[in-house]
């Protein structure tokens, strides 16, 4: 049964910080002024790549960090794009990385008390971090990359779930198998929902590694990649919920925000899963990529809480990617609380009424090698397409 979501003092906390200032458009991510760039550097084979870009500098190349937050979406301004309620007690957001930020914990105590979020720590039980066996240390080696990353992904889970419990899981390495044992362990430590904010090229084996990420009754999401049309590994899987990109700003509207396909976000038609029964595009005859979307263009960032990473006290960044978006839908179903009855990512299917479709943007040409693939896999428009699935939670009544 789908828990009761009522109004409490967490989205009270939210809207307060409304009158926190929020992200100035960057416009194109191209810019003089501000570009982009990947936090992890690239993977090498049978491993993956964080889907996490932090917003630069045009001119100097280097992020563009504050001592003091000043711009990049809050908790308030997803509550209010998505119509996301409070809910989500006594629900456990799981966050799978590869590596080590040693100041995980620490970051996200200063991000909730920035804007009004409850405390989540190892000490009043809500928050959890362990390796990849489990075990509370000891921890794998530090990596900057992949540690802005678990900041991103801690702060989108708690900025959409304030009153979810969180746990990370830091693997060994990248390596798919590393993240693959790292989901498992998640599900074993009893986790609701879990996020995995990466990808990597598609391979001929990876159906066999898709069992890590079949745990039903949880909710798996998997950002669909960064790099424009095409389809990566683990979001191919038809055992989770493929999260693709929309570039989200400010609107006139009765909603108060528009939302067109990011140019970054992955999707496509998988090379090698089969069609899952619950999909019925008609323009790949194997598993589409995505399935829904949230908010991942650079450009319409959201602001982030990272000192591991940071340089003479400057740890407030805007962060962009696919990696934004993949523990924003993982949280919202946390919040929804229906996780119980998920398997797959065929429910929000059955349920795109509470989701706000997206009719514009592109990712790319949909070229496969020297064949043509339907239009809709690389550009937004009316119900299902690839860059953006099936829209972007309207509430939570799709998850």
């Amino acid at each position: 049964m789908r828990r009761a979501l009522t109004i409490g003092t967490a989205l009270a906390a939210l809207m307060n910080a409304l009158a926190a200032p929020a992200l100035a458009d960057y416009g194109s991510s191209q810019g003089p002024e501000h570009s982009n760039a990947p936090a992890c550097a690239p993977p090498q084979a049978n491993s993956a790549r964080c889907h996490a870009r932090v917003v630069t500098n045009g001119r100097t190349g280097k992020p563009d960090a504050t001592t003091s937050y000043s711009s990049g979406y809050n908790p308030a301004d997803l509550a209010s794009a998505y119509a996301i309620p409070a809910g989500g007690a006594g629900m456990t957001v799981a966050i799978v990385d590869a590596y080590d930020n040693p100041t995980a914990e620490a970051d996200l105590a200063v991000y909730r008390s920035r804007f009004g979020l409850p405390a989540c720590t190892t000490a009043n039980g809500c928050f959890r971090k362990v390796n990849q066996r489990g075990s509370v240390g000891p921890y794998p080696a530090g990596n900057v990359g992949w540690g802005q990353e678990i900041a991103l992904d801690l702060d989108m889970a708690s900025a959409v779930c304030p009153a979810c419990n969180i746990l990370l899981v830091e693997t060994d390495t990248n390596a798919f198998t590393n993240l693959a044992a790292g989901v498992d362990m998640a599900a074993t430590l009893g986790a609701n929902a879990i996020s995995n904010s990466y990808g990597g090229n598609e391979f001929s084996s990876e159906a066999n590694l898709q069992s890590h990420y079949n745990h039903p009754g949880i909710a798996i999401t998997v950002s669909s990649g960064d790099s424009g049309y095409g389809v990566e590994f683990p979001a191919a899987s038809s055992f989770v919920t493929a999260v693709g990109g929309t570039r989200l700003v400010h609107a006139n509207t009765t909603r108060g925000w528009t939302e067109t396909a990011w140019s970054g976000a992955g999707s496509g038609c998988s090379a090698y899963i089969t069609k899952p029964a619950w999909q019925h595009d008609t323009g790949c005859t194997r598993r589409s990529v995505a399935d829904v979307s949230a908010v991942a263009d650079p450009s319409t960032g959201v602001a982030i809480y990272d000192s591991y990473g940071s340089t003479n006290g400057a740890n407030w960044y805007v962060f962009g990617g696919t990696s934004v978006a993949a523990p924003i839908i993982a949280a919202a179903y946390a919040v929804a609380g229906n996780t119980s009855s998920i398997s797959n990512a065929a429910y929000p299917y059955g349920h795109t009424s509470a989701l706000w479709d997206i009719t514009s943007g592109s990712n790319g040409r949909c070229i496969r090698g020297k064949s043509t693939a339907g239009a809709y896999l690389c550009t937004a428009g009316a119900g299902y397409d690839g860059p953006t699935g099936l829209g972007s939670p309207n509430g939570v009544a799709a998850l």
